[in-house]
């Protein structure tokens, strides 16, 4: 294992093994750590500049939370989400991103809407070139503004819970799929809907992207299941 963590930094106010968790976690879910990658205590302790003892704090830590699986003589690798556990996620993003979508047409203000179309021009942006990691960034803006503009404190408690299993579905499907123009489609339906503030029409739209993509995952959860 060779990653640049070069932005690992020591904060003294924290316990070392619980800032190593943090800077494994980050990197599992930006995708410097990918599923299946194995996690070598050595090597990460050295790369940190940490003894191996916070290193295996770390991962004992990160497998609790599912983050990594223990594989009897072999070690600790990054878990990976089968379809069935992106079906999962997404089954609860259809309810969540369009009741938030209805909330934020009806709420939103003017300022948090032309921040919204900031983020979308920069998510088509990225598109023209294949930036994916640019792409993954603004993706997630996008729908956290929504999440926020929708002004409940509740329904972002819960997306915050959420937020980690939604985060590593937006990198397997960015690099799994190639439909990022339908997704661009997506995107404007949902923007111009709540520019409107026609939250009903936000809500299907909203609710219409999220179930396309399921579609998605089910049709790829058939090809996986006809190659095995």
């Amino acid at each position: 294992m060779n990653k640049n963590f070069n932005n690992f930094e020591i904060k003294n106010y924290k316990p070392l093994g619980e800032v190593v968790f943090e800077y494994l976690r980050n990197a599992i879910l930006n995708g410097t750590l990918k599923p299946g990658e194995r996690l070598m205590e050595i090597s990460l302790a050295e790369q940190l500049g940490v003894s191996r003892t916070p290193v295996r704090e770390a991962i004992r830590k990160l497998e609790k939370e599912r983050f990594v699986e223990m594989i009897p003589r072999k070690g600790a690798y990054v878990s990976n989400l089968t379809a069935r556990d992106i079906l999962e996620v997404l089954e609860i993003r259809i309810v969540l991103e369009g009741f938030a979508s209805k909330l934020a047409a009806e709420r939103m203000g003017d300022e948090d809407i032309q921040e919204l179309e900031v983020i979308l021009a920069s998510f088509n942006e990225a598109l023209e070139v294949l930036d994916r990691p640019e792409m993954i960034r603004r993706d997630n803006e996008f729908h956290s503004k929504i999440y926020s503009a929708a002004r409940n404190n509740k329904l972002v408690e819960i997306v915050k819970e959420l937020h980690d299993q939604f985060q590593r579905f937006r990198l397997i499907f960015f690099n799994e799929y190639d439909n990022y123009n339908d997704l661009q489609v997506w995107h404007q339906n949902i923007l111009e809907a709540i520019k409107n503030r026609d939250g009903n029409k936000a809500k299907e739209c909203a609710e219409y992207h999220v179930r396309s993509i399921r579609e998605s995952v089910i049709k790829w959860e058939d090809r996986q299941s006809g190659n095995q």
